[in-house]
């Protein structure tokens, strides 16, 4: 085979989906069908209090299978978060991860699977199939519309030693099972909603122009873009209208898809290094990057943005092509600016002075390897300063 014939290879790693209301209460039926004998169940506080872990853990006993729960989690999930919930987990000799919550409960049971698996440090696995050994089987169930950990061979933990979030990427952090029940997403507040929406989008808009896409991982990308312009507004102002919700989660699934099989870009990189510097809202860093993103980026992919402004219900006919970046950049920052994500870099703590540190962690981050346009160290911290104020 011709070496140009293997770069045009793509393959596309899902795990089994079980979609649709009422999925969550299957965990103890697919804990028994792997032959769990003790499961460790992964959540947060915000879940518990929702009620969503207590159904969980329900099924389980129904199925007389036995469980602890682990529920040390905090948004942006912290290497000694993973490595605490390692200990639950090899202490009361579980061999399976049950994961119930948003992105932040299920990046930490992949982070602890990780370590069950290879009994090193999270922070030692850093990178792209740096993972050698599976850990025990994982069932994921999502309760945010947005993440995507459920179906994607993405983990981010935050590097407390270098206040920086890492990525690692790898089939073995795939979950072996993805019960996704839109009727989760009920309890989310309207900002929550509105910050995991737009990392959907961004997940959905960043795999599309990814030098590593696909024709599946493009039709997945299309549908959640265009399932997210159709009902991410109308979920923040009807929390609980399922006609909204529904479409949204399916939403989070696409964009989880592709951006699982196509890796991300320029967005994720710079938002990996805000998030974990200031311990950010993800959603958010990526939202109020994204518009400058596909600014920069325009170019070297425009029949690609082209097509994803026509997914946002934008029509530029007639509009000469070199148009088409500002007009798809002030739709992005339109949508943004209607979900109240407002906030510059100054408003959430900072300094011009730390711009440079964060280019050169997002210079590093992996996800910057598929974006579809070079950015230098210095192109990056041009970024920053644009919305610095």
């Amino acid at each position: 085979m011709e070496t140009n014939d293997l770069l045009n290879l793509r393959k596309f790693l899902i795990p089994e989906i079980v979609y649709g209301k009422g999925a969550l209460r299957l965990a103890g039926r697919h804990a028994k069908n792997l032959g769990a004998s003790r499961v460790l169940v992964v959540t947060d506080p915000g879940v518990q209090k929702a009620g969503w872990a207590s159904e969980v853990e329900a099924s389980l006993r129904a199925s007389e299978i036995p469980f602890v729960t682990f529920n040390g989690v905090t948004p942006n999930p912290k290497d000694d978060e993973v490595m605490a919930g390692a200990d639950v987990c090899q202490n009361a000799g579980c061999d399976l991860i049950v994961a119930v919550g948003g992105g932040s409960p299920m990046d930490c049971a992949k982070g602890i699977g990780i370590v069950m698996g290879n009994h090193k440090n999270i922070r030692e696995f850093e990178g792209v199939d740096e993972v050698l050994y599976p850990g025990p089987p994982l069932i994921f169930i999502p309760t945010t519309a947005g993440a995507s950990a459920d179906v994607s061979q993405f983990a981010i933990i935050t590097d407390t030693l270098r206040h920086v979030k890492i990525a690692i990427i790898s089939k073995m952090v795939i979950p072996d099972i993805a019960l996704v029940d839109p009727q989760t997403t009920v309890t989310m507040s309207p900002e929550l909603t509105a910050a995991t929406g737009m990392d959907a989008l961004c997940h959905a808009f960043e795999s599309f122009v990814s030098t590593a896409a696909s024709p599946l991982t493009d039709m997945a990308a299309l549908s959640a873009v265009r399932l997210i312009a159709d009902n991410l507004i109308p979920a923040c102002q009807q929390p609980e209208n399922m006609a909204y919700r529904d479409p949204m989660m399916m939403a989070s699934l696409m964009a989880g898809l592709a951006f699982s099989n196509a890796s991300l870009g320029l967005v994720h990189a710079m938002a990996h290094s805000l998030g974990g510097a200031f311990d950010l809202s993800h959603g958010e860093c990526n939202a109020i990057l994204l518009e400058e993103a596909v600014r920069f980026n325009f170019d070297a992919a425009v029949d690609k943005y082209v097509q994803l402004a026509y997914a946002l219900g934008l029509r530029c006919d007639g509009a000469p092509v070199s148009s088409y970046a500002s007009t798809l950049s002030g739709r992005l920052a339109s949508l943004r600016r209607q979900l109240g994500i407002t906030k510059r870099l100054r408003d959430m703590g900072v300094s011009l002075a730390d711009i440079p540190r964060l280019a050169g962690y997002a210079f590093n981050d992996p996800c910057l390897a598929t974006n579809p346009r070079k950015a230098t160290h210095d192109d990056i911290e041009n970024l920053y300063q644009r919305i610095y104020e």
